[in-house]
């Protein structure tokens, strides 16, 4: 039966327009970030600011100019594991800056907190995905 079912959508699952929806949906949250940080940089300052993260400005424009830089290594395939793997430790590194649910009371602001770190902790083990199958194609072994 896993046989069948794995025939019937292989040819779907190994188109390269597949793989780079795929990488596409890894990055969309990093992108539309990106994006809205760029359009109003006030927020992106304020966003900085809020986290602690000083000079807020200079940690801005560095997130803007990160992520949308990991993101094209990514769907370009240009040093595609480094772009993944840098997304997966700027993503953990930011997940324990901005997700501190155990410093927060019961409740559901807890409760969001809680399932966004866990989410991101998905992500990053997508990424880390990324950087292996990438290694493993480029691989002489």
């Amino acid at each position: 039966m896993e046989q069948r079912l794995m025939g019937l959508i292989a040819p779907i699952l190994t188109t390269r327009v597949a793989h780079w929806m795929a990488l596409l949906g890894l990055c969309a949250a990093y992108l539309q970030g990106s994006l809205m940080k760029l359009l109003n940089f006030n927020s992106a300052i304020a966003e900085m600011t809020h986290f602690g993260l000083k000079p807020a400005t200079l940690f801005a424009v560095a997130v803007i100019g990160f992520e949308l830089t990991a993101c094209a290594m990514i769907l370009t395939g240009f040093y595609r594991w480094l772009g993944a793997l840098g997304l997966a430790g700027f993503t953990l590194l930011a997940t324990f800056v901005a997700l501190r649910f155990w410093e927060m009371p019961a409740g559901m602001d807890r409760m969001m907190a809680t399932n966004a770190f866990f989410e991101h902790l998905g992500l990053i083990g997508g990424f880390i995905l990324i950087a292996l199958m990438d290694v493993r194609a480029q691989s002489p072994i």
